[in-house]
């Protein structure tokens, strides 16, 4: 091995020690505990070597949001290629995003929890894309299937979410004591009914 080689791996060996350092304190004390002294001392780095390898802690944040989106996009493909009618792909997508949201509640709470992704961030940011074409396109197909294609997809889209999102949101502050089993009930009540709504 070449020295720029070893230069190059040793770089991304100490990038890799940074968000190792910093995903434990979010898992431990939560992403207001985050900075980048602190990440500093915890790999025995000087920070001026954190902010060679990220500009600031805002940086940190968007490489853990593009992981959450990814990991997100690949849950919601493997929902939809589990069924074929687009209203099934919808209602098992809804189920994968209910549960990618309480298995990963830190990168859920980073994602939307700390603002939501505005339409320019969305469109430049390659992660966030993804999972809003895959939701989009489901969308779409269902439209096209109930021949309902003059409907705005995109206001379908945003209806679609925000139900997901807010029932997500409700669940992750609430404390009713209802059962999990009970809260997905209501879940799959209201895609049911946003699925209808498509053919209107």
């Amino acid at each position: 091995m070449g020295i720029v080689e070893r230069k190059m791996r040793h770089k991304e060996e100490i990038r890799t020690g940074i968000l190792g350092a910093a995903w434990h304190m979010v898992v431990t004390d939560g992403w207001q505990s985050l900075s980048i002294r602190k990440i500093a001392d915890a790999i025995e780095y000087s920070i001026p070597v954190i902010y060679n390898h990220f500009e600031n802690k805002e940086a940190i944040l968007l490489e853990f949001s593009k992981e959450g989106y990814q990991k997100l996009a690949l849950a919601l493909q493997e929902a939809k290629n589990s069924v074929t009618l687009p209203a099934d792909q919808l209602e098992v997508m809804a189920i994968a995003y209910w549960d990618f949201a309480f298995e990963n509640k830190e990168y859920y709470q980073l994602m939307f929890g700390l603002g939501i992704p505005a339409c320019e961030m969305v469109n430049q940011i390659t992660e966030i894309k993804e999972m809003t074409s895959i939701l989009v396109s489901t969308i779409r197909e269902a439209l096209i299937q109930n021949k309902n294609e003059e409907a705005d997809y995109f206001l379908k889209y945003h209806g679609y979410w925000s139900i997901l999102h807010g029932l997500v949101s409700i669940q992750m502050i609430e404390n009713s004591g209802k059962t999990a089993s009970f809260k997905k009930m209501i879940l799959k009540d209201a895609i049911s009914g946003f699925c209808r709504s498509l053919a209107l």
